[in-house]
């Protein structure tokens, strides 16, 4: 079932891609997750190294028939010396197992943390399955028929623009003549899309994944500090301290940096603390937050613009900067711009309206002299 869940699930949209075999009530499943670090933040494992947000992820994300019926209690971290060293190596790899059942089938978990599109994502999981089943086989893993467990590929995918990638690996293959097509691998993934739901949604729910993709979300301090109201409520038992401790390091070296860039973010070690910082320094912050998400969203949708040839959508990136940035976009200005047809002009001159101190300088650079 495609979308969020209406009552208790998070904030991702789910696209169930993968046709996943459950067996019968009488069965035991060890689910093991493979947990990959963003490429550019390394304390998403940290967060997820945590069974409460491994557990938060399967309940409130993932719609299938499987997850009603897992033994939660049973949730555990596998130890290192049972992963295979192609994949330790590879992507220093978190795995997690839970039990469904009596018997020993074994259902697979392998999580993809994206941060950009990758156009060959289908291939990367491919390749991560594979050695996977190569670590079983070898280990003598295997269920009690000898053969391969079913694998839950699950990409989660933060990125500002929409995931545009082949969600198949079929998807990425050129079309082949129906006498060669089972040649094709055939593997899909699931796709977690955070950016295609709103607080709206998200704010009602129960969720610590949901919690920290609406800070993902967050445009303003204000939202930072309404989400950190919610986990220091959730987060309150001493058994979460390794949890509150991991979103704090999260909150202060990954997400307000990239907010506030150049920013000097003062040592917090709590998330209590964390709260306490932001109110005091909310009403500096916000306006520093808002001009550093104009400057990149703006250039960040200039160059989605130029990538695809749309000039025009460049011009209106150019003036709505003016009008931001000086109060008015006036007529002879909009003439000129509307006038421009070198993409790297329009680049120049959206760059030069963020910068320019005065409307009259950045009239001045449409109009040099000659």
């Amino acid at each position: 079932m495609a979308g969020p869940h209406r009552t208790g699930c998070g904030y991702l949209r789910l696209v169930p891609l993968v046709s996943v075999w459950c067996p019968a009530p009488s069965t035991t499943v060890s689910l093991y997750a493979i947990l990959v670090p963003m490429e550019h933040d390394a304390s998403y494992k940290l967060l997820f190294a945590h069974a409460r947000m491994v557990e938060d992820l399967l309940r409130g994300f993932i719609h299938e028939a499987w997850v009603r019926d897992v033994d939660w209690t049973t949730l555990e971290r596998v130890s290192d010396s049972q992963i295979s060293d192609d994949l330790r190596s590879r992507r220093h790899d978190l795995v997690w197992r839970i039990r469904w059942g009596p018997d020993w089938l074994y259902l697979y978990l392998l999580l993809e943390f994206q941060s950009t599109v990758d156009t060959y994502m289908a291939v990367r999981v491919l390749v991560y399955v594979g050695l996977l089943y190569q670590a079983l086989i070898r280990a003598g893993q295997l269920p009690p028929s000898g053969q391969l467990p079913p694998v839950v590929p699950i990409v989660l995918y933060n990125g500002r623009g929409r995931w545009t990638a082949p969600q198949t690996v079929e998807g990425l293959a050129e079309p082949l003549p129906s006498s060669l097509a089972p040649y094709c691998p055939r593997l899909r993934y699931v796709l977690l899309d955070e950016g295609r739901y709103t607080e709206r949604e998200l704010a009602p729910l129960r969720n610590l994944v949901a919690a920290l993709c609406r800070l993902e979300n967050s445009r303003e301090p204000e939202d930072v500090q309404r989400v950190l109201g919610v986990l220091i409520d959730w987060l309150r038992a001493p058994e979460d301290d390794s949890l509150r401790r991991a979103f704090t390091v999260w909150l202060r070296r990954v997400l307000l940096p990239a907010r506030l860039p150049g920013v000097a973010i003062p040592e917090v070690h709590t998330l209590v603390e964390m709260h306490t910082m932001l109110a005091e320094r909310v009403v500096e912050w916000t306006q520093r937050w808002k001009e550093e998400g104009l400057q990149e969203g703006l250039q960040e949708g200039l160059q989605q613009g130029l990538q695809q040839g749309q000039v025009q959508e460049a011009r209106a990136m150019v003036l709505e900067a003016v009008a931001a940035h000086f109060g008015e976009a006036p007529p002879d200005i909009a003439a000129i711009v509307q006038r421009v047809e070198d993409r790297e002009t329009l680049h120049a001159l959206l760059r030069q309206a963020i910068t320019c101190s005065s409307l009259e300088t950045f009239r001045a650079v449409l109009r040099p002299p000659a």
